[in-house]
């Protein structure tokens, strides 16, 4: 036996709906069961946070370099990289610190109570303290505390959508049998830890809590997952071997090439060390964190919690977006979209909870109270239901009355059924307000829906003295109800053929996945109503039919076709029904003729390797599980994609969790959900996910860029000194000089290189492919033609200088001026991959051209203050020198420029 029937056995022989537990029990089933949470993660400790940032490989290369410049005496350049590393590690730490500060203060937001009885008395207590066993009391409004039997209701529906993406709430009855319990995506007779009772009152017995809920199920799922490496994170561990690779071959060359010249080993191999530190671009870390926080921060100005850092650009390599319908791509308002009544068949527009909205026929607007039917439609559709719809206490003031009558973007208070919201909406969009109505009809008698009947009624006494039974619900039932319906001409008899032509128009609108609701009446001849009178439902005249839809949000249609634009396959996976989110998904553009639809039930039918060969042509997911979100996240990850998923519900958590990058909903999102994602929407606004993904692809294009420029005047730094080394010249730069170039050069310009806005195409390129690494695309290329020019430039001003004037201090200067201009006018050139300097907008980065001229000014005075001759060894160049510098200078971006180097398209 189960423990759900073992409970539900105790509950019925007990007579607990009445006693509930005693408060020795509750406390004895809170001893053995737990309370009544959900398990957290264990948290990082700041020690560890702070311990990771010392872990990537390229810091640890610099740490290498700073234990050598120390043995070699260089101590300035090893408190100098030592600093670097400091500052990139507080950076990395405060972010991540503070994002785990973040998540708590989303989690401390106050616990839910609960209505439970105790003692025979019905007590609120704290949520975390129910326990199996206990009776729950429930009623519109509440939020269910934990998983429930029902033994007992009346006209109950719950918002189940959080759990299982529908966006209908689900009628609930009484529990006939214990093997009701099986499915936990159709179980009509339980309720679950977090989802929403819209309507109705019940009494239902605990039988799990904690994580032994359906959301502990899911919780736990989450916990197994774990985090992958980025692609920013591989990409850098790449680099950082290119980089080690390197280093160790300098070494080994310039070592070999000594011994060959018959120089000491040791002498060589200190020659070849300090060469190799000199390769590394010790700024590297520290600026690619520093263009990630800028990155972060910029995102939270738009309403995007980063959680980790490298999340930043990692929505940026993105190929495959998966979202959830509901409250995502939705707007999570059922709203009327059609109409059809005395022959007419209307198009509402507008959508959600505001009175915006017109009424058209044949694409052209029409007043729907001139056509007495569509007139009738609409007051059933309000009169015959239990929302509330309310102004704020400032519309009622003069004031506000007067901004009514000029705008209909009324702010509401609104509350009940979503269906019966979205007929009250369509009603007041024709100027139908429960408050007009409630002064024409006086409410009798509601008799409530239940599965049975399929339909709701109400009874009311007009002003005239009249009695009328208004009816909605399913349009097969209503219309078997009915032997009249009104038409243009009156009231007449409904025939058969207008009954089959009625069916035709509702299995139309259901077509197009539209939740359509039949609307009726009579007139009580007697005038007077009984209670106790039966087939007061019965005999009742037509009046149309409703369809509605919880619509698409209007930012996610221009998000998705940005998307498309982006070579990003956006891909809806829900809960919801396969027609509902095929319709919904066709108007989004996420899917298009051709494209296939898979439901839950068909991937359980499948195994991984079959949905490999399927998952390319699938464009929508219906009726999904969570282990069915799981399994497509996976595939698609083999396939090869970087994959990101958008969800709120806690059925979006595994998922989000084992995606590449996870986004949640900061305000309709759960905790769960919030934990496992890497990115928060504080807005749960959909579009926010494109600026993201545009935020990515500049982010990733600028630490292409720095590592482009750095690399490259590296690359030049080293080249000249190891030519110079096996040409026997003298050293072409000191050791003092490289570390003063470095600081200069590498430090602002490359900052400021990573602010560099967005290129005109960048959200008209394909995605980045999984397994690219930080060179490709030609980037390598770039590098080293850049750095042998460099190089070259470098030793040939110095040789030229060397030769014509004969001074070693004089050559010596004009090469380190030759290489700090090559590189301040390289460092333009990076700004693009595909166009030349000369087709470079220049001047849309205003703070690289201040950090030029700032490096310019601090390299100047070197030369020309005699306080820092003296330290740096340099002299003042005359005018020939700075010709010879100039024209070695500008000679490699005008080669480039007629060459073509840079010319390659993104694909």
């Amino acid at each position: 036996m189960s423990v759900i029937e073992s409970m539900l056995n105790y509950a019925k022989s007990e007579n607990i709906l009445t006693t509930g537990l005693t408060d020795k029990e509750a406390k004895s089933k809170l001893q053995k069961h737990g309370l009544n949470i959900l398990a957290e993660r264990k948290k990082i400790s700041p020690l560890k946070i702070l311990f990771q940032q010392f872990t990537d490989l390229m810091v640890i290369i610099l740490m290498i370099s700073t234990v050598i410049s120390g043995l070699m005496g260089e101590m300035t350049e090893a408190v100098t990289i030592i600093a670097i590393v400091v500052v990139n590690a507080i950076m990395g730490f405060v972010q991540e610190f503070k994002t785990e500060k973040t998540m708590e203060a989303l989690k401390s937001l106050a616990a839910p109570s609960a209505k439970v009885i105790r003692n025979e008395q019905q007590v609120s207590i704290p949520a975390e303290e129910i326990v199996p066993g206990d009776v729950l009391v429930i009623e519109a409004g509440d939020r269910i505390a934990a998983d429930a039997a029902i033994l007992e209701s009346s006209s109950l529906h719950v918002d189940e959508s959080l759990l299982t993406g529908e966006s209908v709430p689900v009628e609930k009855n009484p529990i006939k049998n214990n093997k009701a319990l099986i499915d936990p995506f159709d179980k009509k007779s339980s309720v679950y830890m977090g989802t929403v009772v819209t309507g109705g009152r019940a009494k239902a017995v605990v039988y799990a809590t904690g994580m032994k809920t359906e959301m502990g199920h899911i919780a736990d799922m989450i916990q197994n997952i774990e985090d992958d490496e980025t692609p920013l994170q591989r990409r850098l561990a790449h680099l950082g071997k290119f980089i080690a690779v390197g280093c160790l071959l300098i070494c080994a060359i310039v070592s070999i090439a000594g011994v060959i010249r018959g120089e000491k080993l040791f002498n060589m191999l200190l020659s070849g060390i300090s060469l190799a530190v000199a390769a590394v671009p010790e700024g590297l870390p520290a600026i690619v964190t520093i263009s990630l926080a800028l990155g972060v921060q910029r995102m939270l100005k738009r309403n995007a919690l980063i959680r980790k850092l490298p999340a930043v650009e990692t929505l940026g390599c993105a190929s495959i977006i998966c979202s959830d319908k509901t409250g995502t791509l939705t707007e999570n308002k059922m709203t009327v979209r059609k109409i059809y009544a005395a022959g007419y068949q209307l198009s509402v527009t507008g959508n959600g909870y505001n009175l915006e909205g017109d009424f058209l026929a044949d694409n052209r607007s029409s007043d729907p109270l001139k056509v007495e039917g569509v007139k009738l439609a609409l007051e059933i559709g309000a009169l015959c239901n239990n929302s509330v719809i309310t102004r704020p206490a400032s519309e009622n003031t003069a004031m506000g009355k007067i901004k009514s009558i000029f705008s209909k973007q009324d702010t509401l208070r609104i509350s009940g059924d979503p269906t019966e919201i979205a007929l009250t909406i369509a009603a007041a969009k024709a100027g139908i307000t429960q408050n007009s109505l409630n002064g024409t009809y006086q409410r009798i008698d509601e008799l409530p829906f239940d599965s049975d009947r399929k339909c709701m009624s109400i009874v009311c006494k007009s002003n005239k003295g009249e009695v009328y039974v208004f009816t909605k619900g399913a349009p097969d039932m209503i219309i078997d109800k009915c032997n009249r319906i009104m038409s243009v001409r009156g009231i007449i008899k409904l025939d058969e053929l207008t009954r089959r032509s009625i069916t035709r128009i509702n299995d139309s609108m259901a077509n197009n996945a539209l939740r359509v609701m039949g609307l009726a009446f009579r007139k009580l001849e007697t005038g007077t109503y009984n209670p106790n009178t039966k087939n007061v439902e019965n005999d009742l005249i037509f009046v149309g039919l409703m369809g509605m839809i919880d619509p698409p949000r209007k930012e996610a249609i221009e998000a998705v076709q940005k998307c498309r634009l982006a070579g990003i396959k956006p891909i809806m996976i829900t809960g919801d029904h396969k027609l509902t989110a095929t319709a919904i998904a066709r108007e989004l553009n996420i899917y298009c003729e051709g494209d296939n639809v898979l439901t839950g039930a068909e991937l359980d039918k499948m195994n991984e390797s079959q949905l490999e060969n399927m998952a390319p042509s699938v464009s929508v997911y219906a009726r999904v599980s969570p282990k069915h979100k799981l399994m497509i996240v996976r595939v698609l990850k083999k396939l090869g994609h970087i994959v990101a998923m958008t969800g709120d519900g806690v059925n979006d958590a595994p998922a989000v969790k084992e995606a590449d990058i996870g986004v949640s909903m900061g305000i309709t999102g759960t905790d769960v959900t919030k934990e496992a994602s890497s990115m928060v929407l504080l807005d749960d606004n959909f579009a926010t996910i494109v600026a993201a993904v545009e935020e990515g692809r500049v982010i990733y294009n600028n630490i292409r860029k720095f590592i482009r420029y750095m690399l490259a005047c590296n690359l030049g730094e080293v080249l000249t000194m190891f030519l110079g080394m096996i040409m026997w010249l003298p050293i072409p730069l000191l050791p003092i000089q490289i570390l003063w170039v470095n600081l200069v050069t590498d430090g602002l310009p490359a900052i400021a290189l990573g602010l560099d806005p967005a290129e005109n195409d960048i959200m008209m390129r394909k995605p980045r492919g999984a397994k690219d690494h930080i060179f490709s695309h030609g980037l390598l290329k770039l590098i080293v033609s850049r750095g042998i020019f460099i190089g070259l430039s470098t030793l040939g001003v110095f040789v030229s200088i060397l030769y014509f004037v004969d001074s070693v201090e004089l050559a010596r200067t004009g090469a380190f001026m030759t290489l700090v201009m090559t590189q301040l006018i390289h460092v333009f050139e990076c700004k693009s991959e595909t166009k030349n300097i000369f087709e470079i907008p220049i001047f849309n980065n205003i703070p690289l051209i201040l950090a030029v001229l700032c490096s310019l000014v601090m390299i100047l005075g070197v030369v020309y203050i005699p306080a820092l001759q003296t330290i740096f060894e340099t002299v003042p160049l005359g005018l020939n020198e700075w010709l010879l510098i100039m024209g070695f200078t500008l000679m490699g971006p005008v080669l480039s420029s007629l060459l073509g180097v840079n010319r390659k398209r993104h694909n």
